[in-house]
């Protein structure tokens, strides 16, 4: 009876290692996985791309370590979706012991634990995460921290108790001499006894391709990685999107500028430049429309009589002609033929003025003389009555 009693308590023991997800060990995250004997290179300064999904949590960038090439390699910070609802991301960090600095590695778990009092920003401030909190199973961002697209995302808070990027402050990427001299708190403790999950297949791929580009080793950039961030993992990084994105801008101001020259150039056309187009226009529309009215008379007379239209259409063609030379000559005369008509015109005025004074004091002189001839008759009216009267007398 007392085998029987071990085997089943054996059996049920592996049961609940079995019945334990994969991602679960406690002990092999918290532990450290790699050891060397100088410092990696100080955190770079970046900006936090928008959260590409709504649900998605923020992974800092950190320094990894290629023993190959002996060399520190720069792992972008990226969005990541979580193994399970509730559970939140510890970051890896550097720690320095007895002449050694040790990479522990990071882990999921339901509390933040301690990751070295690394200040990586964006809601990891050295201490815990002020970047969001989750709501049953909805993750609620913090806006005044964390950068997301409100219409993407939009279950979201603002609390600005605690904000401290790592674009202030001390960059510094390790814990111990000469970077942060800090110990984990008596929570921090608790989360590290937890059960945890490892980092998630998109993860592990995200740091083996930063891994295989050498751009990213510090030897190359010299601290400072071109890839700082990405969107998420596989996606493009934050530079690349900028430099799109200011491409499209330039090619839309470009589209701006040439709509708005289109426009100037079309009411420039609309415009009379001087009175003698505005002529000339008024001209070539009256010659149009009586080209018009020849063409529907032609018409209407071959209709009615019989004409052939080639007749009709040739003797438009000759009015045309005859019509089109005169047009081009007045639109060729040039501008000094025209200045000088003017000024002849212009020097024409008083001889008119002058003719017209002539005419009017030609008109007016009978006038005068009548005026003068009535006082003169009224004057010697009275004397031929008196000399009539005597004459009668005499009579």
């Amino acid at each position: 009876m007392k085998t029987i009693k071990s085997i089943s308590i054996i059996f049920l023991f592996m049961l609940t290692m079995f019945a334990q997800p994969s991602t679960v060990d406690a002990r092999i995250q918290v532990g450290i996985s790699i050891r060397v004997r100088h410092a990696p290179p100080a955190l770079p300064y970046y900006v936090q791309p928008y959260c590409p999904v709504d649900g998605y949590l923020w992974i800092p960038g950190y320094w990894a370590y290629n023993e190959a090439y002996d060399d520190y390699y720069w792992v972008s910070g990226v969005w990541i979706r979580p193994p399970h609802y509730g559970y939140l991301w510890t970051p890896c960090y550097w720690g320095f012991n007895n002449g050694y600095y040790g990479f522990h590695n990071g882990y999921w778990g339901r509390s933040i634990g301690y990751y070295g009092g690394i200040n990586y920003g964006y809601g990891y401030n050295g201490y815990g995460y002020n970047g969001g909190r989750w709501s049953g199973n909805h993750f609620r961002y913090n806006t005044a921290v964390m950068n997301v697209n409100r219409n993407i995302v939009h279950n979201t808070y603002v609390d600005r108790t605690s904000i401290h990027n790592n674009n202030a402050g001390n960059r510094s990427s390790f814990n111990g001499p000469g970077g942060i001299r800090t110990l984990p708190t008596a929570r921090e403790k608790v989360a590290m006894r937890q059960t945890h999950a490892r980092p998630t297949a998109a993860q592990t791929t995200h740091q083996q391709v930063a891994s295989k580009n050498r751009s990213q080793f510090s030897s190359v950039n010299k601290g400072k990685p071109a890839n700082t961030t990405v969107n998420k993992a596989g996606g493009r990084n934050t530079k690349q999107q900028i430099q799109k994105g200011a491409y499209n801008n330039q090619q839309i101001q470009r589209q701006v500028v040439n709509k708005k020259q289109n426009q100037s150039s079309t009411v420039n056309r609309n415009r009379p430049v001087n009175s003698t187009n505005v002529k000339q226009q008024r001209a070539n529309q009256q010659s149009q429309k009586s080209v018009n009215n020849i063409q529907r008379s032609t018409n209407r007379s071959t209709n009615m009589n019989g004409t052939k239209p080639n007749q009709t259409m040739r003797s438009v063609r000759q009015q045309n002609n005859q019509t089109a030379p005169k047009q081009q000559q007045r639109q060729q005369q040039p501008q000094q033929q025209r200045q000088q008509q003017v000024q002849q015109q212009r020097q024409e005025q008083p001889q008119q003025q002058r003719q017209q004074q002539a005419q009017q004091q030609r008109q007016q002189q009978p006038q005068q003389q009548r005026q003068q001839q009535a006082p003169q008759q009224r004057q010697q009216q009275p004397q031929q009555q008196r000399q009539q009267q005597n004459k009668d007398q005499n009579r």
